[in-house]
C-alpha cells in the first residue's frame, strides 16, 4: 500500500486548536519526506518525517478567532476547514463523565430536551474518543469527528463536559472545544500510564496481562487506548468526574489521583496545567463501605495538589441513583473555578466551604472555614457528630455564630473530634453564601 499524507486522527474539519501557543502537530508519511503546515491566521511551520514516517511539529497559534484552514504538504496535500482557534478542554472519567444530555436508559438529565433546544452554537464543539482498550500504548485514536454543538450533536456531548463548556463559552465569548474520553465503571489505575504504575504501584502486576485479559478496568489499558493518543495535544487543561469505581480502597485512591494527575502533567508536557475534578455524590452504597472516606481522598487531592479544584455534590446526590440528574450544575461549578483561577475573574465565588481548623471551650467545637467571605449557612444543619477520646459519636446540636459553626452534645462533655456528612448518602446541609456547597469532612484521622 502506498504511503500518503496523513494527520493523527484528532485533527479534522471543525476542530478547535488551543490560541495563543504553539501547537503539536503530527501524522505519517512516506519516510523521510518534508512536511510544510500552514496555518491560514498567518503562522507556518515544517519538518521531515522519520525512517518510518512518522512527523511531528508545532506550528504557532493567535488569538481566538476564525474560521480558519490548516494546510499540510508532504508527498500529498491535506487541507482541514472551518477550524477554531480558542480554549481546548479534556474531559474524562466513568460514566458520570460519559453520561450524555439525552440522559441514559431510564436516567434522566435535569433540563435536558431545554438544554438541547438552545444548544445551537457554532462557537462550540465536541470530540468524542471512541472506547478503546490497548495492552501498549498507542498512537491513534480508534475513531473520532470534531462536531459543532447543535441540536443532533449536543444530545450526545457529554452533560458535564457540556454545560462546562458552555459556560466557559458565553463567558469568555471565544471558541471553546471539548475532547471527552470517558467509560463508565472505570477504575483510576485503567487511565494510567505503565511507567508511572510502575514506579509508585507494584500492587499492579502490568506484565501479568494478555490481550485476551484484557479489559477496561485493567491497569494501563484506557490511557494506552484513549489518552495516550492524544498526547500531546494541545489543551488548557483537564476536568474530570471519577472515583465511584476506587471507593473500596480510599487510601490506595488518595495517592493513585495525585499520581494520575502529575502523570498526564508530564505526559502532555505542557506544564502544571489546571484539574478540576468532580467529588463523587452521596449514593446509598453498600453498607460495609463508607464512600466518605473515598470523598476525603478527592478532598486532600484538591489541598495538597497545585493548580486543582473540586466541585462538590453532597447536595445534588440521589439516594438511588448513581447518576444524579443534576448535571447542569456539576459542570456551572467546574466551570466556576476554571473562571475564577485560570481566567482570572475577579469577584466570583468559586468553591464551597472547606474545613480549617477547630477550637474547643468548654463542651462545645467552634469550626471555622476557608473559602466563606461571609461565613457559612444553613437553613437546617443536619449529619453533623461529634465525639470525645472514647471515640463515640453522638448525633450533634449546630449553631452558626458569626458566620462560625459551633457544635456539641451534652453527652460529650470534652470533644476531640467533628464529623459532617460521613456516611454514604446525605442531603447537604452546609453551604457558604455564593450557594456552594461544603465537602463531607472529619476533624480527626482515626481507621474508622
Amino acid at each position: 500500500m502506498t504511503a500518503q499524507t496523513k494527520l493523527a486522527s484528532i485533527f479534522n474539519n471543525h476542530m478547535v486548536l488551543q490560541r495563543e501557543t504553539e501547537v503539536a502537530i503530527w501524522g505519517n508519511d512516506k519516510p523521510n519526506t518534508v512536511i510544510t503546515i500552514e496555518g491560514s491566521w498567518g503562522h507556518k511551520a515544517k519538518t521531515v518525517t522519520d525512517n518510518k514516517g512518522n512527523w511531528q511539529t508545532k506550528i504557532k497559534t493567535t488569538s481566538a478567532g476564525g474560521p480558519y484552514s490548516l494546510k499540510v504538504v508532504g508527498s500529498q496535500k491535506v487541507v482541514l476547514e472551518d477550524i477554531l482557534l480558542g480554549e481546548v478542554w479534556l474531559c474524562s472519567g466513568q460514566s458520570n463523565m460519559e453520561m450524555p444530555l439525552k440522559g441514559f436508559i431510564g436516567q434522566p438529565i435535569n433540563k435536558s430536551n431545554e438544554s438541547i433546544m438552545k444548544s445551537e452554537n457554532a462557537q462550540l464543539r465536541f470530540f468524542k474518543v471512541k472506547r478503546q482498550t490497548a495492552l501498549s500504548p498507542q498512537e491513534n485514536l480508534a475513531a473520532g469527528n470534531w462536531e459543532i454543538s447543535s441540536r443532533t450533536t449536543a444530545a450526545d456531548c457529554s452533560a458535564v463536559a457540556y454545560f462546562y463548556g458552555k459556560m466557559l463559552q458565553e463567558t469568555l465569548k471565544i471558541p471553546v472545544g471539548l475532547i471527552t474520553s470517558s467509560w463508565g465503571g472505570t477504575v483510576a489505575q485503567a487511565w494510567m500510564s505503565p511507567p508511572s504504575l510502575r514506579k509508585d504501584f507494584p500492587e499492579f502486576d502490568l506484565g501479568a496481562l494478555t490481550q485476551e485479559k484484557l479489559n477496561q478496568n485493567s491497569p494501563s489499558a484506557l490511557y494506552n487506548g484513549m489518552i495516550h493518543p492524544l498526547v500531546p495535544f494541545g489543551i488548557k487543561g483537564v476536568i474530570w468526574y471519577q472515583g465511584e469505581s476506587n471507593k473500596s480502597n480510599p487510601e490506595q485512591y488518595a495517592k493513585l489521583f495525585p499520581a494520575l494527575i502529575a502523570n498526564w502533567r508530564e505526559d502532555f508536557k505542557q506544564g502544571d496545567f489546571p484539574f478540576y475534578f468532580v467529588q463523587i455524590a452521596p449514593f446509598v452504597y453498600s453498607k460495609k463501605e463508607n464512600a466518605a472516606f473515598l470523598r476525603e481522598a478527592q478532598l486532600k487531592t484538591m489541598q495538597t495538589t497545585k493548580n486543582t479544584g473540586m466541585a462538590v455534590t453532597l447536595d445534588i446526590g440521589e439516594e438511588f441513583s448513581i447518576h444524579p440528574a443534576e448535571k447542569e450544575k456539576v459542570g456551572e461549578r467546574l466551570a466556576y473555578w476554571a473562571l475564577a483561577k485560570t481566567y482570572g475573574m475577579s469577584g466570583i465565588e468559586f468553591s464551597g466551604p472547606v474545613y480549617k481548623s477547630m477550637e474547643v471551650n468548654g463542651n462545645k467545637a467552634t469550626l471555622s472555614f476557608d473559602y466563606t467571605p461571609l461565613g457559612v449557612f444553613s437553613k437546617n444543619p443536619q449529619d453533623f457528630e461529634i465525639a470525645a477520646e472514647d471515640k463515640i459519636f453522638y448525633p450533634a446540636t449546630v449553631k452558626i455564630t458569626k458566620g462560625k459553626l459551633e457544635v456539641w452534645n451534652d453527652t460529650v462533655a470534652k470533644p476531640v473530634a467533628v464529623r459532617y456528612a460521613w456516611k454514604n448518602f446525605v442531603e447537604g446541609s452546609l453551604f457558604n453564601t455564593a450557594g456552594f456547597p461544603a465537602s463531607s469532612f472529619r476533624t480527626d484521622n482515626w481507621e474508622k
